[in-house]
């Protein structure tokens, strides 16, 4: 069963009030395209300040900075894999990209937090199969964890809208 603590949005993440924005971020942490240069920009040059003295983030891992401009207190920097057609443990590294973005929100005290669709973009992961790896990795992890009370999966386009949307309601698709 899917945790009645997922929710479902299309919108930018950027503009979410929640305790913590997930950055689907590359290895440097430094700023890049995508959702990585969207929460950079809107968050201010203090973000790139912090995630210098970070010294990076390798594939599969998180680290956690304050939200600065942003409504989010925090930003978790996940860095997710690279789709070479899955012969490079990729739905192992996309799934610790979940769970580790989450052991850190729940360490920081964090009971709301939102996740964009890690790796779906330049990244190349197929996006149904990405789809189904952040539900399971995300339901798994809120079956044995009671502080996080709301997980959104935020998506900015309508193709990962409607994976997810068919995933976490069938019967309504």
């Amino acid at each position: 069963m899917i945790s009645d603590r997922i929710e479902l949005i299309k919108a930018d993440i950027t503009t979410l009030n929640v305790d913590a924005i997930v950055n689907a971020a590359n290895s440097s942490l430094l700023g890049g395209g995508g959702v990585d240069g969207a929460i950079h920009r809107a968050a201010g040059r203090m973000l790139l300040e912090e995630c210098r003295s970070l010294g990076g983030c390798p594939t599969g891992e998180a680290r956690i900075t304050k939200g600065y401009e942003l409504k989010a207190r925090y930003v978790v920097h996940t860095v997710g894999p690279v789709w070479k057609g899955g012969i490079a443990d990729e739905p192992g590294k996309l799934a610790s990209c979940y769970y580790e973005s989450l052991i850190l929100a729940e360490v920081n005290k964090c009971s709301s937090i939102a996740f964009p669709n890690i790796s779906t973009g330049i990244y190349g992961y197929p996006k149904k199969e990405a789809a189904l790896i952040a539900i399971n990795s995300v339901n798994d992890y809120l079956k044995s964890h009671d502080s996080i009370q709301k997980v959104i999966f935020c998506c900015f386009d309508c193709d990962n809208y409607e994976y997810y949307a068919r995933i976490l309601d069938p019967g309504n698709n």
